[in-house]
């Protein structure tokens, strides 16, 4: 009852200015670009300074951490009402990937604001998160309010590719100021799927596959394009990565998959059956969606390098594999990988980040999910692991369990995980508007304990 009490008192303080400053914050943001090419070639700083204007125009003090020129991230804390407490880490990117403005309807940096939606790249990965947080922590400050724990507010450079100059810098040489940290939220959850027949599905992310980005190198030998050539490079490299292309990975469940899929059978009215996992997506309709990328690895070719010359035979050639591994499938995954390149063929990580699970069973989860419940009384909040990636790999190395908890109410025919590096990326101010209630209610109410 105590729990509850908390809940009815403290989640009620989102004005009509918060409403207001998360659809101008995010506008403001996609203005700014930082596209981050990958190999170093980005430009947070901008952005950066822009929020930690923010939080210091709200009496948060902020900490600008540079990791090289221009790769700059924000971070702050905020004392919480219990200070024995673990505390919560709050994080975003501020980067986000290269943009055609002739791709586009709108420019993408324009952050044009049109019938009721903001357009432009970073839209929902993920300036609308960064200022829906903003927007949130400003109106706590505002009204006098505090969160139920310390918070942690990271906003970073880098996530769009190695996390180098971002997350990991932080992890790395700034581990101190997350001190006490225990659990953190970010992007790519809690989000409206329509799963057909009127039901809203808000997955909420508990996992994320590993990252194991590959290089192939196969060696032979060099000679004129002309003559026959049992060692051709190229002809090796090309099998090996036609063997990973058709390959056909086994069914792997994880905690958080299993329950994804026990949930969504029950409210499709199904059993679940998990020995027949196959069978059991396609009885889930457009649910099957958020689980089928998850139920295995994967490895699919992305690049080619070979040759100088059409009538040369070189002597290498080179590919990279996008894999991504499951929690508990990385031996599968380097054992498959030695036997599917052959003898003729190398492999090494290019990129590698470990698989994270985050329990389904506690408080902080059922403090999302209530979140969501009391602003949205039709949701149906589901556990789900992402098939990529997020900073939540990074800042795992500080003991930190992370959840994909950014919220949006969407409409029907938004096709939101559509939008991830798409073309016209764009987020409904309405959206906007449920993402800072929910944030609010969330932030002010989840301690992380069990209720007494």
């Amino acid at each position: 009852m105590a729990e509850q009490a908390v809940f009815e008192s403290v989640g009620l303080g989102v004005d009509q200015q918060a409403l207001d400053e998360v659809v101008r914050f995010t506008s403001d943001l996609i203005r700014i670009d930082t596209t981050n090419r990958g190999g170093g070639d980005g430009n947070e700083r901008p952005a950066a300074e822009y929020v930690a204007a923010l939080l210091s125009d709200a009496g948060i003090e902020p900490m600008i951490l540079e990791s090289a020129p221009g790769r700059t991230n924000v971070v702050a804390r905020i004392e919480g009402r219990d200070p024995g407490a673990d505390a919560l880490l709050v994080h975003g990117h501020l980067d986000v990937v290269p943009a055609e403005p002739a791709d586009w309807s709108v420019h993408p940096f324009s952050g044009e604001i049109r019938d009721g939606v903001v357009w432009g790249r970073g839209a929902v990965d993920m300036k609308n998160m960064d200022a829906m947080v903003l927007a949130t922590v400003r109106a706590m400050a505002r009204t006098g309010r505090r969160p139920a724990r310390d918070l942690v507010l990271a906003f970073t450079a880098d996530e769009e590719d190695s996390a180098v100059y971002g997350s990991g810098f932080l992890a790395d040489q700034h581990a101190e100021l997350f001190e006490g940290c225990t659990e953190g939220i970010s992007e790519s959850g809690a989000f409206t799927f329509h799963a057909g027949g009127g039901m809203r599905l808000y997955p909420v992310a508990a996992g994320e596959r590993g990252t194991a980005w590959l290089r192939l190198t196969a060696h032979g030998k060099a000679g004129h394009g002309s003559k026959v050539n049992p060692a051709n490079a190229v002809s090796r490299l090309a099998a090996a990565i036609a063997r990973i292309g058709e390959h056909d990975w086994p069914v792997r469940l994880t905690a958080t998959v299993r329950a994804s899929l026990t949930e969504l059978a029950a409210l499709h009215g199904i059993e679940a059956d998990l020995d027949d996992v196959d069978g059991l997506l396609g009885k889930l309709g457009p649910a099957a969606a958020l689980v089928e990328p998850t139920v295995r690895n994967s490895a699919n070719p992305t690049m080619l390098q070979a040759g100088y010359k059409i009538n040369v035979i070189p002597g290498t050639s080179t590919a990279y594999v996008d894999g991504r591994m499951l929690p508990g499938g990385e031996a599968e995954f380097t054992e498959t990988m030695d036997r599917l390149t052959g003898p003729d063929v190398e492999w090494e990580f290019h990129h590698r980040e470990v698989p994270l699970q985050a329990p389904v069973d506690s408080p902080t989860y059922a403090a999302m999910r209530e979140a969501l419940e009391h602003f949205d009384p039709e949701a149906h909040v589901v556990p789900y692991c992402m098939s990529g990636g997020t900073d939540a790999k990074q800042f795992s190395r500080l003991g930190i369990t992370g959840y994909g908890f950014s919220p949006l109410k969407l409409p029907p025919g938004f096709d939101y995980q559509a939008l991830f590096h798409g073309v016209d990326e764009r987020v409904p101010v309405e959206a906007l508007h449920f993402g800072v209630q929910v944030l609010d209610r969330f932030l002010t109410s989840s301690s992380g304990k069990a209720p007494e």
